[in-house]
């Protein structure tokens, strides 16, 4: 039985890196449940590894920070599919390469290279493939994280990067609903063992103690991600829009518990 209803649609996933990424988990998934799946990435020698990954699916180049690339990917998905059921936004990057810095020292060039490739990207996607998606039952899904509240110092700016890319659903949504029903929807994870993540300074640590709030005590794993993500890109989430689906595996609501603040009040004392 076909329960989310993706056989043969055509759905578009960009940022496939590796086995660990979120983007190869939803693709793998979306590909058993039938769909057509379109892939996505930043460089010619990723286009050749992620070949070997999904041999029959076509592979396109496009570096998301640069608009003509963006113009071009477009016109290379058009020339194999005449419509876009769904769309995957699975970018983003931060320049890590100088150390932990204060927030307040963030590099301007960083941060607003980050805005263009984690954020504005998604803008600028939508936009390209605007006649192109389904005008009553597309969707487009970008990957956020659980809470852009949480002032973690390693995650530095990257924080409130997420957290335009959250507001950005809002007004893509509604500036889409003027011409169509195209949906747009964040998947927002707690800490992943992703590769991108290895270059966050100090992120194992981070990554042990989200594991240890979970109230299963297991941390998120990325295909429980990418079954959110093929979720919001069916119809069956059709009444659900301009929104950020929280998978923390309940680590929000945990940060009191009484084993962690017990180890680290003993630890303190001690």
């Amino acid at each position: 039985m076909d329960f989310l209803q993706l056989a043969g649609k055509n759905i578009l996933i960009t940022g496939v890196a590796n086995r660990k990424s979120v983007a190869w988990h939803t693709a793998r998934l979306l590909q058993d449940a039938g769909a057509n799946i379109l892939l996505s990435v930043r460089t010619q020698s990723r286009a050749e590894s992620v070949r070997k990954l999904f041999p029959d699916a076509p592979i396109f180049v496009c570096d998301v920070e640069h608009q003509d690339q963006i113009d071009a990917l477009q016109q290379a998905v058009s020339g194999q599919v005449s419509t876009l059921h769904g769309l995957v936004h699975s970018v983003a990057f931060a320049d890590y390469s100088g150390g932990w810095l204060p927030f307040h020292q963030t590099p301007r060039d960083a941060f607003l290279q980050a805005v263009n490739i984690s954020c504005y990207s998604l803008m600028a996607l939508s936009r390209a493939f605007q006649d192109l998606l389904d005008a009553q039952t597309g969707s487009v899904v970008t990957i956020s994280i659980s809470t852009t509240r949480m002032a973690a110092e390693n995650y530095g700016y990257m924080a409130p990067v997420k957290a335009a890319l959250d507001s950005s659903l809002c007004f893509l949504a509604k500036s889409f609903s003027q011409f169509s029903r195209v949906r747009f929807n964040a998947v927002c994870p707690g800490l992943l063992k992703t590769s991108a993540s290895a270059g966050i300074p100090g992120y194992v640590d981070s990554y042990l103690f989200a594991e240890k709030a979970t109230l299963r005590k297991q941390a998120v794993q990325t295909d429980e991600v990418a079954s959110a993500v093929a979720f919001l890109l069916s119809p069956r989430s059709s009444g659900i829009n301009a929104q950020g689906l929280v998978i923390d595996a309940g680590m929000g609501i945990n940060y009191f518990d009484d084993a962690l603040v017990r180890d680290r009040t003993e630890r303190t004392s001690g």
